[in-house]
């Protein structure tokens, strides 16, 4: 089991080597307060990003996904660009290469008022996922480039420059995605890290240090809805479709934040006390 470690470090090298993983809503985080923009030597490499599959039953049900793409830019700056379906396989993107740096990927289905940031992404933190002249974004990466963002925005907040060991650029990435493949992290979490509040766990990090004990699933209110029986998929790539018989009521695990199930017969969005069921759109 891997102990609890520090994971902030001073970094000169990446090794773009490194191990890969074996997977907000326009919120412009602060990413030029981290003095990102304050390299004196700026260098930038264009790469493919190549995208992982869509998980079957979203297609499926929604049919082949827009992508939101979110990036830093050589400038240091965030830069958000949408793709329709048939871009999937010819998006390139210029990544400044004098820092690792997160860039994450939204699936959304527009014409199912499912738009970006509901359902989970799929992600890469550079150059840790560079394969030759490819940027090999994936579900489990999706995580990272998230608690990246999350890490930065909190930084941010408390006003940490560029030379503080607690910003996400010179946080130990590869050592983090360890975890994930021990059991130092619950069973629960390694099945689904989006059932972690990575937000809270940024901010955690941020105020105190990095602590695995954080990486916990978010408790879950059990919460009965009038929906149609069958299989309902919930947002998560990883997460386990629900079914229900004719003879039960739906029940739903409700967590924070706007919570997402899909089915043949409609989505269900559920926020805190407030729940709409309705059809798929054609």
């Amino acid at each position: 089991m891997i102990k609890n470690f520090q994971l902030f470090h001073i970094s000169g090298k990446h090794d773009a080597s490194a191990h890969p993983y074996i997977a907000m809503k326009n919120f412009i985080y602060l990413i030029t307060a981290l003095a990102l923009t304050c390299c004196a030597d700026r260098f930038s490499s264009r790469y493919i990003l190549e995208l992982p599959d869509v998980p079957s039953s979203w297609v499926s049900l929604l049919g082949e996904p827009h992508w939101r793409v979110e990036r830093i830019n050589p400038d240091g700056q965030k830069q958000i660009e949408d793709f329709p379906p048939a871009m999937k396989k010819n998006i390139e993107a210029e990544i400044p290469d004098t820092w690792a740096n997160p860039v994450t990927a939204w699936p959304y289905w527009p014409e199912s008022n499912l738009p970006p940031c509901v359902f989970k992404p799929a992600g890469a933190v550079f150059p840790f996922d560079v394969r030759e002249d490819r940027l090999c974004l994936s579900w489990e990466a999706g995580t990272d480039s998230i608690f990246y963002w999350e890490l930065a925005n909190s930084a941010s907040a408390h006003g940490y420059k560029q030379e503080d060991k607690k910003i996400p650029m010179n946080f130990d990435w590869p050592r983090f995605r360890e975890l994930f493949l021990s059991d130092a992290l619950s069973e629960a979490v390694r099945e689904d890290p989006w059932t972690v509040n990575w937000r809270s766990a940024a901010e955690k990090t941020i105020e105190s240090n990095f602590d695995r004990r954080r990486i916990v699933p978010e408790a879950a209110v059990q919460k009965r809805y009038p929906v149609p029986c069958g299989s309902w998929y919930g947002t998560s790539p990883f997460a386990k479709p629900l079914f229900f018989t004719e003879k039960e009521q739906p029940v739903f695990p409700v967590r924070s934040g706007i919570n997402v199930w899909i089915s043949t017969e409609g989505i269900l969005k559920v926020s805190g006390n407030t729940w709409v069921f309705s059809k798929i759109r054609d």
